[in-house]
C-alpha cells in the first residue's frame, strides 16, 4: 500500500462527491472502486466500478456519504489525484486531474505514466485493477 500518513491519497471535488453518493445509493454499493489498466493509444486507462465491499489491501477514501476504493497496484499512480465530475449538454463523466501523468491521448480516454527506476518499460506495464 502507498500512501502517506494523514494525507488522502485523492481527493473529490462536491461534484463528484455527489455522483458517487448518487451511484452508491441507486446500486446500493460500498463505494466506487478505481483502478488502472493496460490500454488505450497513451498505454493505461482508468477503470471504475461499483463495489459491494473492499479488498483488505485496498485504499478506502470516503468524503460525506461517497466512498472511494482504489485498487492496491494503482495507488502509487493515482496518489494526488483529484476526482471530479462534469455535467454538460453533450457528455457527462468523472474526470482525473492527476500530477502523475506524463502524457494523455487525444480523446483523454488513456494516460502514460514514467515508469520508476527499476520496473518494466511503459509498453509492458502491468494491469493495475487488482
Amino acid at each position: 500500500m502507498f500512501s502517506i500518513p494523514g494525507k488522502s491519497p485523492v481527493t473529490i471535488t462536491p461534484a463528484a462527491e455527489a455522483q458517487i453518493a448518487r451511484l452508491m445509493a441507486k446500486g446500493g454499493a460500498f463505494g466506487l472502486r478505481i483502478g488502472l489498466k493496460k490500454g488505450g493509444c497513451a498505454g493505461m486507462e482508468y477503470t471504475m466500478e461499483m463495489a459491494q465491499d473492499a479488498n483488505p489491501a485496498e485504499e478506502v477514501v470516503e468524503q460525506g456519504d461517497a466512498r472511494v476504493l482504489i485498487a492496491p497496484t494503482a495507488q502509487m499512480f493515482l496518489f494526488g489525484t483529484q476526482i471530479d465530475y462534469h455535467s454538460g449538454v453533450l457528455e457527462s463523466g468523472f474526470r482525473f486531474n492527476n500530477p502523475n501523468v506524463t502524457e494523455s491521448c487525444g480523446c483523454g480516454e488513456s494516460v502514460r505514466f514514467e515508469p520508476l527506476a527499476g520496473s518494466r518499460a511503459k509498453t509492458d506495464a502491468p494491469d493495475l485493477t487488482s
